[in-house]
C-alpha cells in the first residue's frame, strides 16, 4: 500500500471514529473546571473550596463536542431549507 493511500485510509478511520464518539456522547468534559461545574481554589490553610460557578459551562460540567455542535447546525439548516 503506497503512503498516500495509507494516509487517507488512517484519516477516514479517525474521523469516522470521531463521528462515532459524538453520536454515542455528544457531551463532554469541560476543560476548564475538568467537570466539576465550579472552580475549585485552595485557602491559606491548603483546604480546597468551592469557587465561583464555571462560566464557561455554567456549572453543569459538560460541553457540547465540536463535531455535535457542526452536526446540530448542519442538521438545523437543511431542515429548515426543507420546509
Amino acid at each position: 500500500m503506497t503512503l498516500p493511500a495509507l494516509a487517507s485510509a488512517f484519516l477516514l478511520l479517525v474521523t469516522l471514529g470521531y463521528a462515532g464518539v459524538c453520536a454515542a456522547q455528544p457531551f463532554g468534559r469541560c476543560r476548564k473546571c475538568r467537570g466539576v461545574g465550579q472552580l475549585i481554589k485552595t485557602n491559606r490553610r491548603g483546604k480546597l473550596k468551592r469557587g465561583k460557578v464555571c462560566r464557561r459551562c455554567h456549572g453543569h460540567g459538560v460541553r457540547i463536542r465540536r463535531g455535535r455542535h457542526l452536526y446540530n447546525l448542519w442538521r438545523r439548516t437543511y431542515t429548515r431549507g426543507t420546509r
